[in-house]
């Protein structure tokens, strides 16, 4: 009896108007290459994070894919665009 473990990203979906790269990871458990187990953890990854500053001004920092896989980093970089990252960082000073 053999049990083995995989992790896998079978789902990657762009979502709204910023973009907004939303990740399926599914873990399959498998005994003597039957899967037994499927479990599901979901994440985001937005263009941008946005911070306010004490003295009201905003940090806007691009997110870092570099650790993502080369499919995720390939998205990104298709859909986060100049005017996408303008516009999400306008609406997090305006929220």
């Amino acid at each position: 009896m053999a049990l083995t473990k995989e992790t896998i990203e079978d789902k990657i979906e762009i979502v709204g108007e910023y973009k907004t790269i939303q990740i399926r990871t599914a873990t399959v458990i498998k005994e003597d290459g039957v899967e037994i187990n499927r479990s599901f953890h979901r994440r985001i990854l937005e263009c941008i994070a946005s911070e306010k500053n004490e003295d009201n001004s905003w940090t806007h920092n691009d997110t870092d894919v570099s650790s993502e896989s080369s499919e995720v980093q390939g998205i990104a970089t298709a859909v986060w665009t100049t005017a996408i990252k303008t516009s999400k960082q306008t609406a997090n000073e305006n929220a």
